[in-house]
């Protein structure tokens, strides 16, 4: 896990995306116990309560579990929660910016939905 201490991103936001890229790639899996802040404080050699930050992120989207005494462990269903997550995140943000780009162009619904079922075929083939 590598973070850029020059990004505008905050830290814990880095450590939340890695880890979901951990989790996405397989080397994290549903059921298993996930980094520890202590772990990932050394490993990073960043403050703890960083850690815990990022951590934390994920713990609200539901992608870690958090019991009680026991290790963090990663959420069964983490995987499909982290895919809709990005692809929502990843759709909204290109749709608003198409949108916009057509509108400054005086380029309607009609012609947006043409030309997007047509570049859609073209994968296809």
């Amino acid at each position: 896990m590598k973070l850029n201490f020059n990004n505008v991103i905050p830290i814990y936001i880095q450590i939340a995306d890695a880890i979901e890229d951990d989790i996405l790639s397989g080397k994290l899996k549903e059921g298993e116990n996930c980094y520890s802040q202590i772990q990932l404080a050394k490993e990073l050699n960043i403050n703890p309560a960083t850690a815990a930050k990022g951590i934390r992120v994920l713990v609200e989207r539901g992608v870690l579990q958090k019991v009680r005494g026991q290790a963090m462990t990663v959420n069964q269903d983490a995987v499909s929660m982290i895919k809709q997550r990005k692809m929502d995140q990843m759709l909204s943000e290109l749709i608003q910016n198409l949108v916009s780009e057509a509108k400054k162009l005086d380029i309607g619904m009609n012609e947006l939905t043409v030309r997007l079922h047509q570049c859609y075929r073209e994968f296809d083939e």
